[in-house]
């Protein structure tokens, strides 16, 4: 387990997007039940599909599909229910969606401090929705990287994303810290050799009982203050 120190040499910040800077079920559940409708599937509860997010839209239409019909989904019917979710979620991906509680402030606070931590996102999610969710919300300007699902080969848990960002920033895995709130996120961390911070109250924060982070807040506020010692 990680310890003060090793928190006071953190130069980066890496952060997930869904369930760890934005609330994006119900918009993500909304687009997802009108591509199966689309398909002529069944729907599925908000949380069912809630489940189901972090590995990236492909993904996230496939378990879907097979969730809905009880089988495993042609790669033809995946590729046209992708189409029609991503066209939907498009128009529509800041319907609901909002900041968690405390994201603002921890973003302004590490924005005006003098450490001057770097800090990126890192997601499954495409770049360009990610971007202009980001965008949306006013809060794109604070990170220097958007890194989505689509913009290396691979994606979370592979490391490439974090190798790319070390570099980017041109520092080494001790001084950067990812922050997420599902095991994929800590599985990411481990395989790139960095720190993790893991929220409560996300999407998979059921799941990192058995995918312990090196620190665990319940809010994103007092993640400057313990990155300053406090």
């Amino acid at each position: 387990m990680a310890n003060n120190h090793d928190f006071a040499r953190v130069r980066a910040l890496f952060f997930d997007l869904d369930g760890t800077l934005i609330d994006s079920k119900l918009d993500l559940a909304l687009a997802v039940n009108a591509a199966l409708a689309a398909m002529g599937r069944a729907t599925l509860d908000t949380d069912r599909i809630g489940s189901f997010i972090g590995d990236g839209a492909p993904a996230l239409i496939r378990k879907t599909l097979a969730a809905s019909s009880g089988a495993v989904p042609p790669e033809e019917e995946v590729a046209r229910a992708l189409e029609f979710f991503l066209g939907h979620y498009r128009a529509h991906m800041l319907d609901n969606t909002v900041l968690y509680p405390g994201v603002r402030e921890c973003l302004d606070e590490l924005a005006a401090s003098s450490a001057a931590l770097g800090l990126a996102v890192l997601t499954n999610k495409p770049v360009r929705i990610s971007r202009e969710i980001l965008a949306g919300l006013g809060v794109v300007h604070h990170f220097r990287f958007v890194y989505g699902g689509n913009s290396l080969e691979r994606k979370k848990p592979d490391p490439m994303g974090v190798d790319a960002l070390l570099k980017d920033f041109g520092i080494g895995p001790r001084e950067a810290m990812m922050v997420g709130d599902s095991e994929i996120d800590v599985q990411t961390a481990r395989n790139a050799g960095i720190l993790v911070c893991g929220v409560t109250y996300g999407l998979g924060s059921h799941r990192l009982r058995d995918h312990p982070p090196d620190l665990l807040l319940d809010s994103l506020a007092a993640l400057p203050g313990i990155l300053n010692g406090r």
